[in-house]
């Protein structure tokens, strides 16, 4: 179940893996977000062709080649989409997260890529995601594949299977696949090494109906998180690629800061984001944030942690090149994590269905803010606000500090766009 699935190197070899395993008698379900399938018609059709797979789309176009048609004259229903994010595999383990599929969410092709995050997840858990699989499955915006696409033929199944194996058999794919193997996660996954968390978990995910405006409050995945997260009493330190606090949301971390709790956010800069309206709507919270004595992060493009990239390709793998911010995490007193795909945004508490864990964990919570306090001062610039009022951003690198009176790595265009779009009314659709 995913938002977005690119016929990329890293989809196109993921679809195979899918057509193998249906080939050995395994049931395959999979249901797509139709929002940007564009182009992947002839792949979808030939997959739920197979006798082992079922293909479902989740409010999907009508027209398929003129979609923004389909935006102009219903875009109350297709502005809404699912944006959920999971894996299951014999309701014995499941991946959720933020991860979309393609070369960008995968480290494979060129830069940029997204630094994400997921939990890989054993246990009773996997029993619940399964289960919200099943009513996302048998939802009223869950649509068959073949009463929405056009059917495969063998001509179609033979071009779409010819396309796939010159991807497989292309020299990068070989590269990228030897440099998983070799990679440490790969291996100890493999040799039955991987150590987990044991931890109590809870699935949270939005009612399939928000996707039609229907669902009621208490179905809500925000309102649910507020009610298991209870009010933090010591920290708070949140994760979000896209975020956009609105006002009630300043008010609402304003709030919690005059408790004397330790507030600290971490979103895209101006230079690492994707989305230079989702930008805007936070860059005019940005004054509120910090006079409520909340501390701000924004990424550097190009930090993406610690961790080492898959170096498929023969360059260095230090993380040094261009990256964005697409996690989407937040912990809570040392005490509470949650993991998945909700960003802090007006999209995803009101009009995108969204999914994640909320793990008790002291041990998780407790890693992500040493990686936080560890790593994030260095690799992200801490907006500051001067005593006459004027944003400034400070740099850290080497150990030298550097202030900063613009937005870092932006052009006088950008910025100028990104000043016009925070004074249009749009903030509800960020």
């Amino acid at each position: 179940r995913y938002y977005m699935w690119h016929n990329d190197m890293s989809g196109s070899m993921l679809f195979s893996a899918l057509r193998r395993a249906a080939d050995r008698g395994v049931q395959v379900r999979l249901l797509l977000d139709d929002n940007n399938t564009a182009g992947l018609d002839p792949v979808l059709a030939a997959l739920d062709a197979h006798p082992n797979i079922e293909v479902r789309l989740f409010n999907p176009f009508r027209v398929r080649r003129w979609r923004l048609l389909g935006y102009l004259t219903d875009f109350k229903r297709l502005n809404r989409r699912m944006h959920n994010k999971s894996f299951t595999a014999d309701g014995q383990a499941t991946v959720i997260g933020g991860r979309n599929v393609g070369d960008e969410y995968f480290d494979a092709g060129q830069a940029p890529w997204f630094v994400d995050l997921d939990v890989l997840a054993i246990g009773p858990v996997v029993s619940d995601v399964s289960r919200d699989f099943d009513r996302y499955w048998a939802s009223a915006s869950s649509i068959p594949a073949a009463r929405v696409l056009p059917p495969a033929t063998a001509t179609s199944i033979a071009a779409v299977a010819a396309d796939a194996a010159r991807v497989e058999h292309h020299p990068d794919a070989a590269a990228y696949i030897d440099a998983l193997a070799r990679s440490s996660f790969v291996r100890d996954l493999l040799a039955h090494r991987l150590t987990f968390d044991w931890a109590a978990t809870r699935m949270l995910s939005d009612d399939p109906a928000k996707a039609l405006g229907r669902a009621p409050e208490d179905a809500l995945l925000w309102h649910r998180l507020k009610e298991i997260l209870g009010a933090p009493m010591r920290e708070l330190r949140l994760v979000s690629p896209y975020f956009v606090p609105g006002s009630a949301g300043v008010d609402a971390l304003a709030a919690i800061a005059r408790r004397g709790v330790k507030v600290a956010i971490l979103t895209n800069a101006l230079e690492a984001t994707d989305v230079a309206a989702v930008h805007a709507g936070y860059a005019k919270r940005r004054k509120a944030l910090l006079a409520a004595g909340i501390t701000l992060f924004e990424l550097k493009r190009g930090s993406s942690g610690s961790r080492k990239r898959v170096d498929w390709t023969g360059r260095s793998g230090s993380g040094s090149s261009a990256s964005s911010l697409h996690a989407k995490t937040f912990a809570v007193d040392h005490s509470r994590v949650f993991v998945g795909s909700f960003n802090f945004d007006p999209r995803s508490a009101r009009l995108n269905t969204e999914m994640g864990f909320v793990i008790d964990s002291s041990a998780l919570a407790d890693a992500l803010a040493r990686r936080f306090a560890d790593e994030v001062p260095a690799r992200a610039y801490q907006v500051g606000l001067g005593d006459t009022g004027q944003l400034h951003w400070i740099d850290r690198h080497d150990g030298v500090e550097v202030v900063r009176e613009q937005e870092p790595g932006t052009g006088v265009w950008r910025r100028f766009t990104v000043a016009v779009l925070s004074l249009l009314p749009i903030e509800w659709l960020l």
